[in-house]
């Protein structure tokens, strides 16, 4: 297959920053014939995952291994591309609910495996040994929870280690001793950029070492990295891309892989309008992981701009996932009413009789909520709504909200 070479090529001698970004545009606009198709839902369990890994692996460009077994006994397999110099340990689902950078990295081995002759692809395999753990916590992905089967945080038992899986990343990170690290998570949907209301698509971090957040040589070369991925991501989501909280968490593994040496990005995946399977965000982790990966190939990393990094702003939470605006509440006797919004949160839950999975949410707030956005916004001008369908501890389906708060009274 032809890849427009002279573009590719051309892009991959300019400048370094620019290099990247060429790198990461051309993924962009061609991910569709990049990516793994079969993946069609953010909820899959390890096995179909092993199901998409199989074939590519029958191609003889990335080898599989295991390294140890999860509590309930799923084997947990490190794969590996590349036999360069550097090597780069990528983890992914440590979370079990945390899916969209296990199908980015499915993606990115589809890529490897079916696009051999990429320049990108030929680059990275020279220059670099990837390690990847595409889901360190299989049981949890059975379940689509965030905590192992033991209900302990896996990624706040990087000291205990009383998990097999958490043994099992500190192993890894010790057998081969990575220069790079990519710990890649999905963070809460309805975080947002600083003080404003857009919401965070991505957030980076390069973790802290110690609580006073001091840099050593191994964290600045983690932000590097992290400020090319910002400057890539920021063509496609400008105003999207933020910071996340850089305090020192002792227990993370972030932290203290940074800590043993392993300059490390962490990387979450946010929200994005319409977007509840996170297909566009996988398709971000796709195109930032890859372009990342081929800037540290090529030692691009080191002219970037630690501003474009520092200036990320910290999430914030300005965000709600509907918002029922100029209300006319009506509250209980004979008080006058008052205008306000309404601000609720949805969550998925499975129906116990039919088994399909439904959004149900609840009022988190009611009053002036200028300051907040929402994924969906409705102008309720004209509604009165009673205080006796009102019960901020009530769940209700997403389509009885929408029937009771939008009724014209």
């Amino acid at each position: 297959m032809k890849y427009c070479p002279l573009l590719i090529l051309l892009s991959l001698m300019v400048t370094p920053l620019s290099a990247q970004m060429d790198a990461a545009r051309e993924l962009f606009d061609r991910y569709d014939s990049y990516k793994l198709a079969a993946i069609n839902s953010r909820r899959f369990t390890q096995s179909q995952m092993l199901g998409w890994v199989r074939p590519l692996l029958e191609r003889g460009r990335i080898t599989s291994s295991s390294v140890g077994l999860s509590a309930e006994g799923r084997t947990i397999n490190l794969l590996s591309f590349g036999d360069g110099p550097t090597k780069v340990l990528l983890w992914s689902q440590m979370h079990g609910d945390e899916p969209t950078a296990t199908m980015a990295l499915m993606d990115i081995l589809n890529f490897f495996a079916l696009h051999p002759g990429h320049p990108l692809v030929e680059t990275i395999r020279k220059d670099l040994t990837l390690l990847i753990v595409p889901m360190l916590n299989p049981d949890g992905a059975e379940r689509f929870q965030r905590r192992t089967v033991q209900l302990i945080d896996l990624n706040r038992d990087a000291l205990k280690l009383e998990t097999a899986e958490a043994r099992i990343l500190k192993s890894i990170r010790d057998r081969y001793r990575p220069e790079f690290g990519f710990n890649l998570h999905d963070q809460d949907p309805r975080y947002t950029v600083g003080s404003t209301k857009e919401i965070s698509a991505l957030a980076l971090l390069a973790p802290a070492t110690d609580v006073p957040r001091l840099d050593n040589h191994v964290r600045r070369r983690a932000k590097l990295v992290a400020a090319g991925l910002a400057d890539a991501m920021n063509q496609f989501i400008p105003g999207h891309v933020s910071r996340y909280d850089d305090t020192f968490e002792p227990r993370a593994f972030g932290d203290n892989i940074q800590k043993w040496g392993t300059s490390t990005v962490l990387v979450e995946s946010g929200g994005w309008m319409g977007d509840r399977e996170k297909m566009f965000l996988r398709k971000l982790n796709f195109v930032g992981i890859l372009s990342s990966l081929h800037s540290i190939a090529t030692g691009e990393y080191e002219k970037a701009d630690l501003h474009s990094y520092e200036q990320l702003p910290f999430n914030s939470k300005n965000c709600y996932d509907m918002i029922f605006r100029n209300v006319l509440f009506q509250p209980p006797s004979n008080m006058s009413p008052v205008r306000l919004d309404v601000g609720v949160n949805l969550e998925e839950k499975q129906d116990s009789i039919t088994g399909e999975l439904i959004l149900v949410g609840k009022i988190e707030d009611l009053g002036d909520l200028s300051t907040f956005g929402a994924f969906e916004e409705y102008d309720c001008e004209g509604t009165i709504l009673d205080s006796s369908v009102i019960d901020m501890e009530k769940r209700m389906r997403r389509e009885e909200f929408l029937s009771v708060i939008r009724r014209k009274r």
